[in-house]
């Protein structure tokens, strides 16, 4: 079913609406606070090895392929979900730089080969495992890279995870989004 609003917001897909899986409660990123992120990336989008965690309706990874990036790979648990992704992808006509991986987070990240330009994490607010997962993204993180980690505004996220430093961090009403490279010096 077409998306009740969640459409991309920019670049060559812009306007086209995502779909929407059926029978799972997702909190898809809300356009607003989608192009403030992508504000804030800028020109780090263009031509940048994406991966989208929790990738949900997928509107982040497929935002940054609509601006330019080289390609996404999309990690998320629910098979409607990987399978609403994928009929974004082709509706978008961005597939072919598109990798979708079905796996439950943080286990599947040992399937992921690195590095990425940006990695978008948008887990569930009430997620026991984000911090675990946070702290295990250095690694997959390519120099120079950005951690972009969407939580609920009342969250205050770690400052310093294994490998990574807090850039900033943007509050839009009940959410937040903390911005993350490597640590200096690692």
């Amino acid at each position: 079913m077409a998306g009740r609003g969640v459409r991309v917001a920019g670049g060559v897909a812009r306007g086209v609406p995502l779909v929407e899986p059926r029978g799972v409660r997702l909190r898809p990123t809300s356009g607003l606070v989608r192009e403030a992120i992508f504000n804030i990336l800028g020109n780090a989008v263009e031509d940048a090895r994406v991966l989208d965690l929790y990738a949900g309706t997928g509107a982040l990874g497929i935002e940054a392929l609509s601006r330019g990036a080289a390609h996404a790979t999309f990690v998320e648990g629910e098979a409607a979900c990987t399978e609403a992704i994928l009929q974004s992808l082709a509706r978008t006509g961005l597939g072919e730089r598109a990798t979708v991986l079905r796996g439950r987070i943080p286990a599947a990240l040992a399937r992921l080969e690195g590095p990425f330009d940006l990695i978008f994490m948008d887990p569930p607010y009430d997620d026991p495992a984000k911090e675990e997962v946070l702290a295990g993204l250095a690694p997959l993180l390519a120099p120079g890279g950005r951690v972009v980690f969407e939580h609920g505004s009342r969250y205050n996220p770690p400052v310093r995870p294994r490998g990574l430093q807090l850039l900033e961090r943007r509050t839009y009403g009940d959410t937040a989004v903390a911005l993350y490279s490597h640590l200096e010096g690692e």
